[in-house]
């Protein structure tokens, strides 16, 4: 029996129901010239997941959505998820080796995505990959072609083939311990791994972060971060429907358009990484834009002036503006500043634990530091994730015997628990709120054959906090110019983790037992 409460569902299947029910009327997504009510969206994710049933997908299959930020996503996600099956997003700046790799890894059976988005063809990227377990491709929008490829109506046709009440007894079937998405995030190794997440997990964790940030009944959530990522995803259009927000998504950020739709869409939320707020505030149109609508902003992901955060208040008006921390094996949030936190502590630090979350600073022996001491991150509680997909042992190296997923951060706690990080065991670098993993960035690289020795890091960026910069070693025999190798790089992995700049050297620096030392590439030494 479906609740009507949608704070108190613990499936999204439950959640979509009971929010048609609370929300009926109200409007959830506006997209263009797309009105859905809640009551509309509860009817059109139900149709969907009898199409996903007709298709074949059974519980627990993974469904792969390589999409922009359209109405469509959020009806095609829901709809799978209300079938038993578990959403797997690709970030849409990925190539069709990234892709691929994903879509076996995962072994997704289904592929729903869009015929081209900014000058990308991702069906077409895809010829050359080996999918052996990929039955079915369904375009949200676009013309389709080919024996495998199928128009999102079609798809939604063969659902009639599907009784409602067949449907409804999957929806209900669905636990709150079963997988509701696997997120892929890179790590040290080189390659994505997948992050294994539950409903029940997602849905405590941003029922609290929409309550610490206010999200309201009303608000209208201009979504400019991705829905392939956590913070567009669950802290966008999942938040909406706990609270009874409208979604606004945004594929592509623009800054004269969002002024645009803020001041026609009366947007009220609008989080996003410190670079966006960042290019709002030095465009040359927003002195004449009108902003008096805006109310909300949560931002994090980088370091962040405190003049920002002054900033955001007195010359765009956001009444609270809130910084926290998290990472997709934390179902994307760990700690968060509160409503009524001074501007330095909200610019300073990354907040501290949500509640039913234990957050600690160790050692390299795992013993707590003192307070003002920095340490690695470590997070306890019920927003940890299930593991990595099918690879017990990267989950053995993440999560220890005492249930302490080691987030390779460093921080320092304050006395009053809020954490200020300062460092990365791990090596990651942060380009404009994306994570760039330097063995990822460097095994790609490899892969050109051009290379005898190559080595990413991540330097300062005044207006994305961090880029790539890469130093490679010739193969024998090879010669390129630095902008041969950028030019290389865009064409084959997503243009976030394209180094920013290129240095040819004779070799690279190492320690005695043969390791580079990145921290003389970071401070620019080169032998």
């Amino acid at each position: 029996m479906t609740t009507l409460d949608p704070l108190a569902a613990t499936t999204i299947p439950q959640l979509v129901g009971a929010a048609g029910a609370r929300f009926a009327s109200r409007v959830a997504i506006e997209d263009g010239d797309a009105r859905l009510s809640f009551a509309a969206l509860a009817a059109a994710t139900r149709r969907a997941a009898r199409a996903f049933l007709a298709a074949g997908v059974a519980p627990g299959d993974r469904v792969a959505i390589w999409a922009p930020n359209v109405w469509e996503w959020v009806v095609a996600a829901t709809g799978l998820q209300s079938a038993g099956a578990v959403l797997v997003p690709l970030n849409t700046r990925f190539k069709g080796r990234e892709a691929g790799y994903v879509l076996r890894k995962s072994r997704a059976r289904v592929l729903v995505t869009v015929g081209d988005f900014l000058g990308a063809r991702y069906v077409e990227s895809l010829a050359d990959e080996a999918l052996p377990d990929l039955a079915r491709i369904v375009l949200l929008r676009g013309e389709a072609s080919g024996s495998r490829v199928q128009s999102w109506d079609a798809f939604l046709a063969d659902g009639a083939s599907v009784s409602d009440a067949a449907a409804a007894e999957r929806s209900a079937a669905v636990s709150p311990d079963d997988l509701s998405d696997l997120l892929f995030t890179s790590g040290t190794t080189g390659a994505p791994k997948g992050v294994m997440t539950t409903h029940a997990q997602n849905l405590r964790a941003f029922a609290t972060w929409s309550e610490v940030v206010g999200l309201r009944e009303g608000d209208r959530y201009l979504v400019v971060n991705p829905f392939f990522h956590a913070f567009g995803y669950k802290a966008g259009w999942l938040s909406c429907l706990l609270r009874g927000a409208t979604v606004l998504p945004h594929a592509v950020f623009d800054v004269p358009a969002v002024f645009a739709r803020i001041a026609a869409e009366k947007v009220s939320v609008l989080p996003g990484p410190p670079t966006l707020y960042q290019s709002i505030l030095a465009h040359p149109e927003r002195v004449h834009a009108d902003l008096s609508s805006l109310r909300l902003a949560v931002t994090g992901a980088a370091a962040i002036p405190v003049e920002l955060i002054q900033r955001m208040r007195d010359e765009l008006g956001f009444e609270t503006v809130i910084t926290g921390y998290g990472l997709t094996e934390c179902c994307g949030i760990v700690s968060m500043c509160r409503f009524d936190d001074d501007p330095e502590t909200i610019a300073t630090t990354s907040g501290r634990a949500i509640p039913g979350v234990e957050v600690r600073c160790v050692d390299e022996k795992g013993s707590e530091v003192p307070r003002g001491t920095p340490g690695e991150v470590v997070v306890r509680g019920y927003n940890v994730m299930q593991g990595y997909f099918e690879d017990p042992a990267e989950t053995a190296q993440t999560i220890d015997a005492d249930g302490w997923l080691h987030t390779g951060d460093v921080a320092v706690m304050d006395a009053r628990g809020y954490l200020r990080i300062t460092d990365r065991i791990k090596d990651l670098f942060i380009v404009g709120g994306f994570n760039c993993y330097p063995a990822e960035i460097e095994s790609l690289l490899y892969g050109s054959g051009w290379f005898a020795q190559v080595a990413v890091v991540g330097v300062p960026d005044e207006r994305m906090g961090e880029v790539g910069k890469a130093f490679v070693v010739p193969a024998p025999g090879k010669s390129f110019t630095p902008d041969d190798v950028v030019a290389w790089c865009r064409a084959n992995m997503a243009n976030y983790k394209v180094p920013r700049s290129v240095e040819i050297v004779a070799a690279l620096p190492t320690n005695a037992s043969g390791k580079v030392l990145k921290y003389e590439l970071r401070k620019g030494g080169s032998p």
